[in-house]
């Protein structure tokens, strides 16, 4: 007993140093004005930036839906392979993730430039080239690139440990193949799908880097108004303000997963 008390110090020290600690500084400036004294005027000019929250929120959305269109089906075929092609596949899903996230994000600064890989290819054909880069969809298409190893991997590490007996048994039963994956798979891989929501929405709705370096200014999220806050305005009050509204946020994120596979957690399966 006195040892397992041991063993958990470490992560209540952890806890306690990189969560708690930051949570109350951002609670302490969000609350406070800049002489350290207790204001609201940092809250009070939140309901300004609703309308970059609603947009952050939008993006955030777009891009975990495509993230799961995609990565849905991905993980579900590579689930079927022998273990050795899925290690493979893993590692393949995995390998951009070791390069560095600016140097990901930065080079598709060189593909969908004016004068890009895309466009240079465009005008050698004689077409006109294209406005990819500093839009809406190139910021989406970041969001995506870089986080759909993050949809895919929890979907397919469920979906690796599903009894392929029950959908043997939904098979002999008379089920075609639909009827399978919609009463047999989707159910089973639904704690994957809420993983996978969770760990791509959040970052998502946070991310400023993107925006900055694929939008060129002209899509502005509430991540890159925090940044703004703290880098150049040295407006900490303020960006303490809006990072804690972007936490309740996620909170009310994490909440809704958790409500919708409350039922698989009882079975042993794990949201976040």
């Amino acid at each position: 007993m006195n040892r397992n008390k041991l063993l958990d110090k470490p992560y209540l020290v952890w806890a306690l140093l990189f969560i708690i600690v930051p949570l109350i500084m951002v609670a302490y400036y969000a609350f406070t004005d800049r002489t350290g004294a207790f204001s609201l005027s940092s809250v009070s000019q939140i309901p300004s930036y609703i309308p970059t929250i609603l947009l952050s929120v939008l993006y955030g959305l777009a891009a975990t839906v495509i993230c799961l269109v995609l990565g849905y089906p991905f993980a579900y075929i590579f689930s079927k392979f022998s273990v050795s092609r899925q290690r493979m596949m893993v590692l393949l899903v995995m390998l951009p993730m070791w390069m560095n996230f600016l140097i990901r994000t930065y080079s598709w600064m060189t593909i969908l430039g004016d004068t890009g890989i895309i466009n240079t290819i465009l005008t050698k054909l004689g077409f006109e080239p294209l406005g990819l880069i500093n839009t809406g969809g190139a910021v989406i298409l970041g969001m995506v690139y870089n986080f759909l190893p993050y949809m895919i991997l929890p979907i397919y590490s469920v979906m690796s440990k599903m009894d392929n007996s029950l959908i043997e048994a939904a098979e002999d039963l008379g089920s075609n193949k639909f009827q399978v994956m919609r009463r047999v798979v989707l159910p089973l891989s639904k704690p994957g799908v809420l993983s996978g929501i969770t760990m791509v929405f959040v970052p998502c709705v946070s991310t400023f880097y993107i925006t900055q370096k694929l939008g060129g200014g002209q899509i502005v999220l509430i991540g890159d108004v925090i940044e703004t806050q703290f880098q150049s305005a040295n407006n900490y009050n303020l960006g303490a303000a809006l990072s804690f509204v972007l936490m309740i946020l996620i909170l009310i994120c994490l909440g809704v997963m958790n409500y919708f596979g409350a039922d698989d957690n009882n079975d042993g399966g794990v949201v976040i």
